[in-house]
């Protein structure tokens, strides 16, 4: 345009208005007016071509523009955690794969019990080892689950269960478009541990260890039932003394012990004034059976009562022979108190007494007095020592009931 303009005669009628004509129908039919003026003329007519083409530049421009925009790429987001374990509604191009389900991965598995049952409505958890978040899921009525449309990832499955133990699998590398399957999965039956509170009372400990005493006989025939082969045994209260003793002198080899020694003193012809014969035997069997009940009663329930002794002989089993000699022949009269303590055995010895003294009440005439009592008593005390004698060194190898454990003092 300026090229054209230069031509002109006088180059400022370039700017020069042209009147009665109309430059848009002018453009169009491609006339070029007739003027005094040729080269103003030709000057307007390269402007309204020069302007006609810019326009048609500036409308084809915004066209192109308008249909980039409907057609260009789509903008996405960065990819969400739900990418990472599954599938999601975002575009192709978002996730990173096709729309092709096969392209994505799955870990699938069994749960089952002990016994190889399917278990139903277990809550299996699938987690990215990263910490990226979790899936989680039921098992199925044949025990099987399956975690589909996964990304290639770290994971690790944990199944929990209602009084099963709890499975945590080790980390599962899962690679693009692959189905890993679990090896099946067995939860084994959860251990409980119960704590269980049991308050014994003293007396009630006792009476189980009387019970065990009572089925403990010699050749498991000759009661032994005095003897305590447990060192700490609870002490007895006066009601457990009492029928301790009911039961020594009711057992029937009780009765054919005393039997046995009437026939003897009838053969020595002891206790002359009870005679011979069926009524001697009978005087003598009262008499003996009379003298041993008094005293039980006496030495082994009435005075450890009140005095609050133990009446039964405690086996020590360990230490020197000489130690255990001196302790047995010790405990006729020396006792354990029921406060544990080492005591004077006031029940046993004056119990021995009291009941030679009784005895003078249905002895015979001929044989009453002092020497009766004192003989009774020396006697009996005398015997205790020999018993427990053969407690301490004979009696347990010869008790079958027994217990390993009670061994006597540690």
């Amino acid at each position: 345009m300026s090229e054209l303009c230069q031509n002109a005669e006088r180059p400022s009628d370039c700017g020069a208005r042209v009147t009665g004509t109309r430059p848009s129908s002018v453009f169009l039919a491609g006339w070029r007016p007739a003027s005094k003026h040729p080269y103003r003329s030709a000057c307007l007519y390269n402007r309204l071509r020069l302007g006609g083409l810019g326009l048609v530049i500036v409308i084809c421009s915004l066209t192109e523009n308008g249909y980039t925009q409907r057609v260009g790429p789509v903008s996405v987001s960065d990819r969400s955690l739900s990418d990472t374990l599954g599938h999601s509604e975002s575009s192709e191009s978002a996730v990173g794969h096709t729309s092709d389900p096969q392209a994505y991965s799955s870990i699938s598995g069994t749960v089952l019990d002990a016994n190889g049952a399917a278990l139903s409505d277990t809550r299996v958890t699938l987690a990215v080892v990263s910490g990226a978040g979790e899936r989680t899921a039921l098992s199925g009525s044949n025990g099987e689950f399956t975690f589909t449309e996964l990304s290639p990832g770290t994971f690790k499955v944990t199944i929990t269960s209602p009084g099963m133990e709890t499975f945590v699998s080790s980390d599962i590398v899962l690679r693009e478009r692959e189905r890993h399957e679990l090896p099946q999965i067995v939860l084994a039956v959860a251990g409980t541990t119960t704590e269980v509170h049991v308050d014994v009372t003293q007396a009630e400990l006792a009476q189980e260890q009387i019970k065990a005493a009572e089925q403990q006989r010699v050749f498991g025939v000759l009661p032994n039932f005095y003897s305590s082969y447990i060192w700490d045994a609870a002490p007895l209260n006066p009601k457990q003394k009492f029928g301790l003793a009911l039961h020594s002198i009711t057992d029937p080899v009780e009765f054919v012990g005393t039997g046995l020694i009437a026939g003897a003193e009838q053969a020595n012809n002891t206790f002359p004034g009870y005679g011979q014969g069926a009524e001697g035997y009978a005087k003598r069997y009262g008499a003996a059976y009379t003298d041993d009940v008094l005293g039980r009663v006496i030495g082994s329930a009435i005075l450890p009562s009140l005095f609050r002794q133990d009446p039964r002989y405690f086996y020590k089993g360990s230490g020197t022979v000489r130690s255990r000699l001196f302790y047995a022949v010790s405990r006729a009269v020396v006792t354990r108190g029921d406060n544990g303590r080492s005591q004077p055995n006031y029940s046993h010895v004056l119990g021995s007494f009291a009941a030679g003294g009784i005895a003078n009440l249905y002895h015979p005439a001929g044989d009453r007095g002092v020497g009766l009592t004192l003989g009774n008593g020396l006697i009996d005390t005398a015997g205790n020592a020999a018993n427990n004698l053969l407690r301490e060194f004979l009696l347990r190898r010869l008790t079958p009931k027994v217990p390993d454990y009670e061994k006597g003092k540690p």
